[in-house]
């Protein structure tokens, strides 16, 4: 009797240490989720992921005071499948701003949406915003993100629900004088000739 209730007890203690890994695990999730969020809003006024579904585009907001925020791009011109077909991200906006350090017009804000579109999804999909690169189509010269922090960092399908979405950006630093990207978001099939808007 004392070898079955052993043995139960065991059962039980290896149940509640595996829920609270997980438990763990998610707390961890969250906590990077949130620590993005709050970075993103101390850099800069620029849109933050959002778990809630949405249906229409935003227009791009630069951290710089202007007068009007324009995109060249209309909705649904590019839009490229993510994981294979669990997710799609859209381009909302590639909008050249003012480096707030050095004053220079050398940087892009690039806005994107992520949709997830499945069910079926783990917790290691995550897309790194902040590894978002680009490339002069005309000279095959390639640019890579300004940091880390100013981006929204990484975007989890598993944190979203099947069809809403979350708005993300980068900035990437682009040669004043460069017009058209092709742009690179990780585990995401390539964007190409996306026009810049001034």
């Amino acid at each position: 009797m004392n070898t079955f209730l052993s043995g139960v007890a065991v059962l039980l203690s290896t149940l509640a240490l595996m829920c609270s890994g997980y438990a763990a695990y998610q707390v961890f999730t969250l906590q990077q989720t949130l620590n993005s969020t709050k970075t993103a809003t101390n850099i800069a006024p620029i849109p933050i992921p959002s778990a809630t579904p949405t249906e229409t585009p935003t227009a791009a907001i630069a951290p710089a005071p202007v007068t009007t925020t324009t995109s060249t791009l209309t909705p649904g011109q590019f839009v490229q499948p993510a994981f294979g077909n669990k997710a799609k991200v859209e381009l909302l906006s590639l909008k050249r701003i003012k480096d707030p350090e050095s004053g220079n017009r050398d940087v892009v804000n690039v806005q994107m949406r992520v949709r997830r579109v499945i069910d079926r999804v783990t917790g290691s999909d995550i897309i790194s915003i902040a590894s978002t690169t680009a490339r002069n189509p005309d000279t095959s010269e390639t640019y890579k993100a300004v940091a880390y922090d100013r981006s929204t960092g990484s975007v989890s399908l598993f944190g979203l629900r099947t069809n809403s979405s979350a708005d993300a950006y980068v900035w990437l630093r682009i040669p004043e004088g460069v017009n058209n990207l092709d742009i690179f978001v990780p585990d995401t099939a390539a964007f190409q000739n996306v026009p810049i808007s001034n």
